[in-house]
């Protein structure tokens, strides 16, 4: 399975040239030749799906004790307001989107696939956590989307956890990566996407192990010959 050539997922989008979770970076994404993003979600008060790493927005509190409306007024650190999901999808046509869950109301994961389904190009988005029972929940709501479950601890039986999930994809810390994880997941039928990496010679043995995609900071760092 070795000396494929993986995808190119940006983390946060180009969070290594932008400000992470902007539009910028997005943009940035795409510019640099990334074939997708990754980037953080969490529920506002009235169920819009706010792209943003922390569970808080600074000078303004929690993102799940705001409405939309409120967190409008934000300026981020390189002068753009916070965006929603929408707002994302819409710059970044044709880019393959990881979403992951970072924070979520009671319920709202039918506003999460309200969204997706809203957006442009549905069929390009993903979803993953490090919340399993959530991947699980989601993928009893919706069972054509597919899941991924993040991990920074080695797994004794990947296989088993992906099936209980119901996800498609294991995205382990690239640290965890080795020949013997690739070859139990795609034994599931299922891919293996490393994050974060961006150093060129991880990249590399990331690859000589057969890992499907790589998400990094930096996407022009990961794209192999």
């Amino acid at each position: 399975m070795g000396g494929r050539r993986p995808r190119v997922l940006a983390h946060r989008g180009a969070s290594g040239h932008a400000l992470e979770n902007t539009l910028e970076a997005f943009r940035a994404a795409r510019t640099l030749g990334a074939d997708g993003v990754e980037l953080d979600v969490h529920g506002s008060l009235d169920g819009v799906m706010v792209v943003h790493h922390d569970a808080s927005i600074p000078g303004l509190g929690a993102i799940a004790a705001l409405s939309r409306a409120r967190i409008s007024h934000a300026q981020l650190g390189n002068g753009e307001a916070v965006p929603t999901l929408q707002d994302v999808l819409q710059v970044i046509p044709g880019l393959e989107v990881w979403i992951e869950i970072k924070g979520l109301g009671r319920g709202q994961e039918v506003e999460l696939l309200a969204a997706i389904t809203r957006g442009p190009g549905p069929e390009r988005c993903r979803v993953h956590s490090f919340d399993h029972g959530l991947v699980g929940r989601l993928h009893r709501l919706a069972p054509e989307l597919p899941l991924g479950l993040l991990t920074t601890e080695q797994m004794g039986n990947p296989a088993g956890a992906l099936a209980a999930a119901g996800a498609v994809a294991l995205w382990p810390a690239h640290r965890l990566v080795d020949a013997d994880l690739v070859s139990a997941v795609h034994g599931a039928s299922a891919e293996v996407i490393a994050w974060t990496v961006n150093d060129p010679a991880e990249a590399r043995r990331l690859a000589s192990c057969g890992v499907d995609a790589l998400c990094g900071n930096y996407p022009e760092r990961l794209r192999l010959p």
